[in-house]
């Protein structure tokens, strides 16, 4: 008799500033993904927050626009409860054995709808809600950072609400702390959407008005190296659960002076930013970021998948170059040609046979969950 194959959900879209981000990774995962082994169900979530499944969903992945007005659509639509509820149900025949959200950003990478998963019991492929929710808010994740003992950036946390009403007493506040140059992010963001890097006072206001525009926190950074220096970006592929395993190192040379979203996604050709795997270090150096990697993976309570970035200062008179830990994305950018799958590539996973150690994670997550009591 065939072994039954496993329906996964393949989830894309959704209502954050990464939502073309969101469709290339689900365009690769879904012509990668082994369908000899996978019964695929496609499932879009358009920028207007509404659910789609099947041809609709698709739909979506080729016009780059939806709009979930069209009749077709219309009759296909449902909603995040519903689909999650027909998961809880895989013996009715309709239901899905895996949910692989590939949403990045906000309501998909910051346990919103890692939520809905947990109320439906159903396996998913990624870190859990505390996992996802602290490594998305860069201000709590430093806070974990921090008590792991793990080296971080100087930097500063202002509410939208603060900038707002008193904008010369944040300024005050941040330059008391802080020297410039100093990078704005949003807290609750990623692909570098809404990010500036702010050199002088006058560019300040500009920065903070973009950044509190995506969320009510706004983190404010130490340029690292000072003034003209340019660190190197470095980053790592993590995978599994509670023992989890890296890559090799690799390293982001920017076509503009940071890595910021047209950095990553727009510029090509002779403009494009230059992927350099592995990266160029001491055995010291890569054995040290790739056990800070597994420490901050673990700081934030991680599952699945994560890629972990560095910034890396030059050496100085006497003094060897500093390696401070930057971010955890619990839902990198998932392209056959993203970060993350090439990293594990030069490492000796190859893109499908990642997709199936992903989705092995997740089965392997939810029965382990099934041994926790909920009840007296």
């Amino acid at each position: 008799m065939a072994r039954k194959k496993l329906r996964v959900g393949v989830l894309f879209g959704g209502r954050s500033g990464e939502h073309e981000v969101s469709l290339r990774s689900a365009r690769s995962i879904l012509q990668a993904i082994d369908r000899r082994k996978y019964e695929v169900v496609e499932l879009g979530i358009t920028q207007q927050g509404r659910w789609l499944a099947g041809q609709p969903a698709l739909a979506m992945l080729a016009s780059d626009a939806p709009t979930g007005k069209t009749a077709g659509i219309v009759r296909e639509r449902t909603t995040g409860i519903s689909i999650t509820a027909a998961a809880a149900e895989p013996q009715a025949g309709t239901g899905l054995d895996v949910v692989f959200p590939v949403l990045h950003g906000t309501f998909g990478e910051d346990g919103a709808v890692q939520g809905l998963f947990e109320l439906a019991d159903v396996a998913y492929v990624g870190s859990g809600v505390l996992g996802s929710a602290a490594a998305m808010d860069k201000d709590a994740m430093k806070r974990l950072f921090a008590a792991a003992g793990l080296p971080i950036t100087p930097h500063v946390t202002v509410l939208r609400t603060e900038w707002r009403s008193d904008p010369r007493r944040a300024t005050r506040s941040i330059e008391k702390k802080l020297r410039y140059p100093v990078f704005v992010k949003p807290a609750n963001l990623g692909s570098s959407v809404g990010i500036s890097k702010v050199k002088t006072r006058a560019e300040l206001a500009a920065a903070m008005d973009l950044a509190a525009g995506f969320d009510r926190k706004i983190v404010i950074e130490q340029g690292v190296g000072g003034p003209g220096v340019k660190p190197r970006e470095l980053e790592v592929a993590v995978l599994g659960n509670d023992d989890p395993q890296v890559s090799v190192v690799g390293e982001i040379v920017p076509a503009k002076e940071f890595y910021d979203y047209q950095a990553k996604y727009e510029l090509s050709g002779p403009d494009e930013s230059v992927c350099i795997i592995p990266a160029r270090l001491t055995a010291a150096q890569a054995r040290k970021i790739r056990a800070m990697a597994v420490a901050a993976f673990k700081a934030c309570d991680c599952a699945g998948l994560a890629r972990v970035d560095f910034l890396m200062a030059p050496a100085g008179k006497g003094s060897p170059a500093e390696i401070l830990l930057n971010e955890v994305n619990t839902l990198p950018g998932f392209t056959s040609i993203s970060m993350y799958p090439k990293l594990w590539l030069a490492s000796g996973l190859s893109y499908p046979k990642l997709i199936d150690r992903l989705i092995e994670l997740a089965v392997e997550r939810h029965k382990e969950r099934t041994e926790t009591r909920f009840s007296l």
